[in-house]
C-alpha cells in the first residue's frame, strides 16, 4: 500500500491520481457488445441461443432460450443447507424491512384557488435482475435486487443468471425463491441484457435491469439505456476506513481485505491521523495476506489501488474522505457520531468499529448495491425507490384555471409558441 500525507505538497494530485479509476471504454468490447445487441434486437430467441450454446457451452439442443422452472427452484431451495437457508431468509426479511421504509409516498394539496396538485407514486410493471452465475455464488445479488422490487409492488420480477457447462449454483436459485423472483432464464451476458431490454419470443421485455456484472455486461446495460431504465454502470469495489487508532489493528486489516479480495481493482484505503498505528498495520500485512484465501487478489489489489493516508486531524480525515467519496465509508473512531455530520459523500456509511462493512454486505439491511468510482457525490444506493415512479398530478379548478391561463400565455407568447398561449386563453373565460 502506499503512503500519502494529506499535510504534504502534491497531496490532492497524489489522491487523484489513486482515485482515477474510469479507464476508457474498451473499443473492442463496445463493437462485440453492439454486434451482440443487434442480433438479439433483429433475431430474439434465436440469437441468444447461439450466443448461449458459443459462449456459456450450453448446448440448448431444444432450440430454446434455457429457462428454470418455478419447481426447479423450488427443489433447489429444498435441498439447501438448513442453517444457509435460515441465513438467507434472515437476511430478505432484515432487507425488506428496509426496504418498506424508504418506499416513496405520494401527496395532494389545493392551492387558494381550488386546484390540486400532488404527485403519484407507481410502481415499474417489470424488472430485470442480472446476476452473476456459473462457479461464483452470489446469493446476496439477489436479495438486495429482487426483494426492493419486491418491496416496491413491481409486477413481475425476470432473472438471468448465466450457467456455463450446464452448472446452476443451488444456492442462486434458492435465493430467487425466497426472493420471489417470477421467472429465471439459464442466459448471461451481453446477450441476456439485451433480451431483457428488447424482449424476445420468450424473454419478456422489461422496463428497468439492475445487477452487477462483468465489462460487457456493463458495456451492454450502458447501451440498452434509455430503451430500458438501468441502475448503474457500478466500477470496481472500494472501501474507505476512518481510524483515530483505537480500532483493533486485526479489525481494520480484515475490513480493508473484504474489500480487496473481490478482484485486482478493488481499492482499499485507510486515513488516520496516527502514523504509528498506519506503520503497524503495514508491519501486520505481510502475515495477514499469507493467511488469508484469496491472497494473492489481495496482494495486487492493496499494491495497486491501497493507500495509507497520514491526515492532521479526524476533521481532516472526513474532507480526505468526501474528496474520496467512497462506496464504503468505516468510521472506525471512538465518537463516529461527532464525525456524522461532516460526511457529505458516501454511499453508505458503517458507523462504529462493530459495523464492519461485510455486515452490509449481506445482513444489515441497507441496500449493497452502492455507487462507486465517486459516484457517490450524486447517486444513492439502489432501492426501493429505483422501481418506483412518480407522476405530478394537476388537476385545476375552472376559476383556478382562468387566474393561470395568462401566465401562461405570456410565457408562452415569449417563447413563439403560438398554440400553447391560445390553449392557455381559451380557459381564461
Amino acid at each position: 500500500m502506499q503512503w500519502l500525507d494529506a499535510g504534504a505538497e502534491g497531496f490532492d494530485a497524489a489522491l487523484s491520481r489513486l482515485l482515477d479509476r474510469l479507464p476508457e471504454r474498451d473499443e473492442e468490447v463496445r463493437g462485440i457488445v453492439a454486434g451482440i445487441v443487434g442480433e438479439v434486437r433483429a433475431r430474439g430467441d434465436a440469437a441468444v441461443v447461439d450466443y448461449t450454446r458459443r459462449l456459456d457451452r450450453m448446448p440448448c439442443d431444444d432450440g430454446r432460450v434455457p429457462e428454470v422452472t418455478a419447481a426447479e427452484l423450488q427443489a433447489a431451495l429444498d435441498r439447501l443447507d438448513p442453517a444457509l437457508r435460515t441465513a438467507l431468509e434472515t437476511a430478505r426479511d432484515r432487507i425488506f424491512d428496509h426496504a418498506e421504509q424508504q418506499s416513496l409516498r405520494g401527496f395532494e394539496y389545493a392551492d387558494a384557488d381550488g386546484n390540486r396538485l400532488g404527485v403519484r407514486i407507481t410502481a415499474i410493471d417489470r424488472a430485470g435482475i442480472y446476476v452473476p452465475g456459473g462457479r461464483a455464488a452470489y446469493p446476496s445479488s439477489v436479495l438486495m435486487n429482487a426483494v426492493p422490487a419486491r418491496a416496491a409492488g413491481v409486477g413481475e420480477i425476470v432473472m438471468c443468471v448465466p450457467t456455463p457447462d450446464g452448472l446452476r449454483n443451488d444456492t442462486v436459485l434458492a435465493a430467487a425463491a425466497l426472493a420471489g423472483v417470477d421467472r429465471v432464464f439459464a442466459i448471461g451476458g451481453a446477450q441476456a441484457v439485451a433480451a431483457m431490454a428488447y424482449g424476445t419470443d420468450t424473454v419478456p421485455a422489461v422496463d428497468k435491469i439492475v445487477g452487477p456484472g462483468n465489462a460487457y455486461v456493463a458495456e451492454a446495460k450502458r447501451q440498452v439505456f434509455g430503451r430500458v431504465g438501468i441502475d448503474s454502470v457500478a466500477g470496481p469495489s472500494e472501501v474507505c476506513i476512518i481510524t483515530d487508532g483505537s480500532a483493533p489493528v486485526e479489525w481494520v486489516i480484515q475490513d480493508l481485505f473484504a474489500q480487496a479480495e473481490h478482484d485486482e481493482e478493488a481499492q482499499s484505503i485507510l486515513v488516520c491521523p496516527d502514523a504509528d498505528y498506519l506503520a503497524r498495520v503495514e508491519r501486520a500485512l505481510p502475515d495477514a495476506i499469507a493467511a488469508t484465501p484469496r491472497g494473492a487478489i489481495v496482494r495486487t489489489a492493496l499494491a495497486d489501488r491501497g493507500a495509507l493516508i497520514k491526515v492532521r486531524d479526524l476533521a481532516q480525515a472526513v474532507d480526505v474522505a468526501n474528496v474520496i467519496a467512497p462506496e464504503h465509508l468505516e468510521l472506525a473512531v471512538a465518537d463516529p457520531d461527532a464525525l456524522m455530520p461532516a460526511v457529505r459523500h458516501a454511499g453508505a456509511i458503517f458507523v462504529g468499529v462493530h459495523s464492519p462493512e461485510a455486515l452490509g454486505d449481506y445482513c444489515a439491511g441497507p441496500n449493497h448495491v452502492l455507487p462507486t468510482s465517486r459516484a457517490a457525490r450524486y447517486a444513492s444506493p439502489l432501492g426501493t425507490y429505483e422501481f418506483q415512479k412518480r407522476s405530478s398530478i394537476i388537476a385545476c379548478s375552472e376559476p383556478g384555471a382562468a387566474k393561470l391561463a395568462p401566465v401562461a400565455a405570456a410565457i408562452a407568447d415569449a417563447e413563439g409558441l403560438a398554440a400553447h398561449a391560445a390553449s392557455a386563453r381559451l380557459r381564461q373565460g
